[in-house]
């Protein structure tokens, strides 16, 4: 028998609904997730820092490193 869910909460909530019996071994095989890009997971950062310097573009390497502003 071969059922799919989705994992929320840290629980696996089935598709369809299906009752087992208590004891049940069951082997949770999980499917590989579509591989991102790296400019897909920088996207997923851009517009997190709302309050940083006005400057923040041009002197990162001042506000991450401590190196002299330019």
């Amino acid at each position: 028998m071969l059922l799919e869910g989705t994992v929320h909460n840290g629980s696996i909530v089935l598709d369809e609904f299906c009752t087992l019996p208590d004891g049940a071994r069951v082997e949770v095989i999980l499917k590989a997730e579509p591989k991102s890009t790296v400019g897909d997971r920088l996207l997923a950062l851009a517009g997190l820092i709302d309050d940083g310097p006005d400057d923040l573009a041009e002197q990162h390497d001042h506000y991450l490193h401590g190196t002299p502003k330019r």
